[in-house]
């Protein structure tokens, strides 16, 4: 004879007190990431919570900009993500541990691959340089991507001057122009001088949107009276 289905009263079952805010947290979370898969992403998000690691969390709600012919899965909150609270920390970082974070955010790994396939590494790559290669996969210009890079790596607020240091900015500016055969180094250094003049009147050491833009201008009025000059 089967036995009767063993039946409980609220008495008898124990909600363990933290779980309730776990699963406020973790839902807020999911709706702020929207990740492409949701299985994948919580796997990726408790085994960080376990760990005590950062959690693959966007800031905001992201509302996407590209087109389903064009769209790469990746996003500038997404990079952020990888930045802020995953590998800012680090120089190098392994591409075995890129790669799982990565997959956490549900990112294609397809596209994973074909960063890397712009500067070949073996093991491990500088964060700066990867974090320059995912801006550029965002824009379809160098103004663009260092636009998302400062963006990325401020600390002003949303809204504000989206300043970082010269030093920084001019060091994954040079990486990026190398990979473009558009770019003369001469072209470059050009840009990157009128740049620092403007940077260094403010005596900070640190460059801003509007500066970067001013220094556009700048180059480009530059060329534009060589030109008439000859």
């Amino acid at each position: 004879m089967p036995l009767p289905d063993t039946m409980f009263c609220a008495q008898q079952i124990h909600i363990p007190p933290e779980l309730p805010d776990i699963l406020k947290q973790f839902t807020k979370a999911a709706i702020r990431t929207q990740p492409a898969d949701v299985l994948q992403w919580s796997a990726g998000y408790f085994s960080a919570l376990s760990r005590g690691d950062p959690l693959p969390v966007k800031d905001r709600i992201e509302m996407p900009v590209a087109t389903q012919k064009t769209d790469t899965g990746l996003t500038q909150g997404l990079l952020k993500v990888l930045h802020k609270q995953q590998c800012s920390h680090k120089q190098y970082v392994e591409l075995a541990d890129l790669e799982q974070k990565w997959k956490n955010l549900c990112l294609p790994i397809e596209k994973f691959r074909a960063l890397l396939q712009l500067d070949s590494c073996e093991k491990r790559i500088e964060w700066i340089k990867f974090l320059a290669l995912g801006c550029s996969m965002l824009g379809g210009s160098l103004t663009t991507a260092m636009k998302h890079l400062c963006e990325i790596l401020t600390a002003d607020p949303e809204g504000g001057p989206a300043r970082i240091p010269f030093e920084t900015f001019a060091y994954v500016y040079h990486y990026l122009a190398s990979l473009d055969p558009d770019f003369s180094p001469s072209e470059v250094d050009t840009y990157l001088s009128t740049l620092k003049g403007s940077t260094d009147a403010r005596k900070s050491g640190m460059i801003g949107l509007s500066d970067f833009f001013f220094g556009k201008r700048s180059l480009e009025n530059l060329e534009e009276s060589e030109d008439v000059g000859h």
